[in-house]
């Protein structure tokens, strides 16, 4: 993508934001090869010094994704099953439902299904907390609000089991397994746990509060990194988390990046829906058909664009966001040292500003080659006027019973009639395609006189796949190519 391009993006999403919320603020857009554009605003220690490409902000529950990798990596490798209770690698967490005590299982902590109640005002709070502290409550019994897999619910203390699951497995703590897995093979040098860390002279943004509109800013210290830390303790700076993005975002391509380090299918795993999250909200820059969390990760499903990933964190100080659109590996990272910023705005104004630049396709679908043949073979017929019967070998044997031919061929007949004839010259196929769901389907035009004719074929995936829906109707306005590139 252009540079000047993202550049508009990220110029009219901080335009529309509001950013007396925070001292600072600061914004990306980034592709597979890294960042394309950057902008900023403020001062990160609001003393002056203005916010730099490479000032480091707390991430804050971005870090749940690293959970789930280690998680998967570990199960990729036999360690462990996700199936399985929690308590056959960490025994004392007791789970009680109406006076009953539940199995809980990995799967249903990482994918927040496991029954516990969301906890994020308490949790944010609880990042620096023993172990040992954390153990004795889950030992004295945790209430839940649902049977483990029956509903969404944000549990930050539950992601915090999966970490002792990891530990117990790994012989090592959850950070420095983050550490030796997936920030040292990926170059991710600028992401720590521990503030610390970091040599002297490092931008290091302050995390503020602010409860009258940007008038006044106070200092919010550091909350502790302890037995939560694995849920919310990271610190990055843009460039970091748009190579940890690339990487998560890679398994759908066909070059997906460091498969040593963990597995594209993992990945994968990572970013489809769970468990769905209701979504009951109506808002003109969320047109969204589903939404749900897959491991570590949020998944929206756009009217648009298609499949988006992304997630949010906030703590005391600070709040920041990560998306990407799967079919273009576009995305923007945002941060800002005010829990009252709202990054998530910023960043989704600036990924949908920068899509709808691209002219981004929903989805990248390559249609079997039956599906093509099929397709062809059907549209030299209609250009032809020939008649379906003629193509035959190619329908499974339901298609002209659920339509008699006769059916077929008079509807054709209003549809030209309406359309006026096919034109003669036609661009290729490849060119007139419009979109597929999925490999075992195409929807293309023919052109003519007055406006197109819609075809649509399905196959069903039989070793010799046939045509088992057809569909030609007229359609008098082009169709936007808007669902797939093909």
């Amino acid at each position: 993508m252009a540079p000047q391009l993202a550049e508009s993006a990220l110029l009219a999403a901080f335009e529309a934001h509001n950013l007396r919320s925070s001292p600072a603020a600061l914004a990306a857009v980034f592709d597979e090869s890294g960042v394309i554009a950057w902008k900023a605003s403020g001062s990160p220690r609001n003393d002056g010094v203005p916010t730099s490409r490479d000032t480091v902000f707390r991430i804050a529950s971005m870090s749940k994704s690293f959970l789930a990798a280690a998680l998967l990596a570990l199960r990729d490798e036999g360690a462990l099953d996700l199936d399985r209770a929690v308590t056959d690698y960490v025994p004392g967490i007791r789970c009680v439902l109406n006076g009953n005590e539940e199995s809980v299982s990995l799967r249903q902590l990482i994918t927040n299904c496991s029954g516990l109640a969301e906890d994020n005002a308490w949790g944010d709070r609880m990042l620096g907390a023993r172990r040992e502290d954390i153990a004795a409550l889950a030992a004295e019994g945790l209430l839940l609000t649902a049977e483990p897999g029956e509903k969404y619910q944000y549990s930050n203390l539950g992601m915090s089991f999966v970490a002792r699951a990891i530990e117990t497995v790994s012989g090592q703590t959850l950070e420095q397994f983050v550490e030796s897995r997936f920030l040292e093979p990926l170059g991710l040098s600028n992401t720590r746990y521990d503030v610390e860390a970091y040599v002297d002279g490092t931008s290091v943004a302050a995390g503020f509060r602010n409860f009258d509109d940007g008038e006044t800013y106070i200092e919010e210290p550091f909350v502790g990194s302890g037995a939560l830390a694995c849920i919310g303790g990271l610190f990055s700076t843009v460039d970091d988390v748009a190579r940890w993005a690339a990487f998560v975002a890679s398994a759908f391509t066909d070059r997906p990046q460091h498969t040593e380090v963990l597995s594209a299918r993992s990945r994968r795993e990572m970013q489809r829906i769970a468990t769905v999250i209701p979504d009951g909200e109506d808002r003109p820059d969320r047109q969204l058909e589903a939404v749900g969390y897959g491991m570590g990760l949020v998944i929206e499903h756009d009217r648009r664009f298609g499949r988006i990933v992304q997630h949010s964190g906030g703590l005391p100080g600070f709040s920041s966001h990560m998306r990407w659109h799967l079919a273009t590996g576009l995305g923007v990272v945002a941060f800002g040292n005010s829990d009252r910023f709202e990054a998530w705005g910023l960043a989704t104004r600036a990924l949908t500003e920068t899509l709808t630049s691209a002219d981004a396709p929903a989805d990248t679908v390559q249609p079997w080659a039956a599906t093509l043949e099929a397709a062809a073979r059907i549209d030299r017929a209609l250009q032809a006027g020939s008649s379906f019967s003629e193509v035959g070998e190619v329908f499974a044997e339901n298609v002209m019973r659920d339509l008699p031919p006769e059916v077929r061929e008079r509807q054709l007949s209003e549809a030209l009639e309406q359309l006026g004839a096919v034109l003669p010259a036609q661009n290729e196929l490849s060119a007139r395609a419009r979109s597929s769901a999925m490999p075992a389907e195409l929807r293309w035009v023919i052109a003519c006189e007055r406006g197109n004719l819609e075809c649509f074929i399905r196959l069903v995936g039989l070793s010799n796949p046939l045509v088992q829906t057809l569909t030609v109707a007229a359609q008098s306005q082009p169709l936007p190519k808007e669902n797939a590139t093909i």
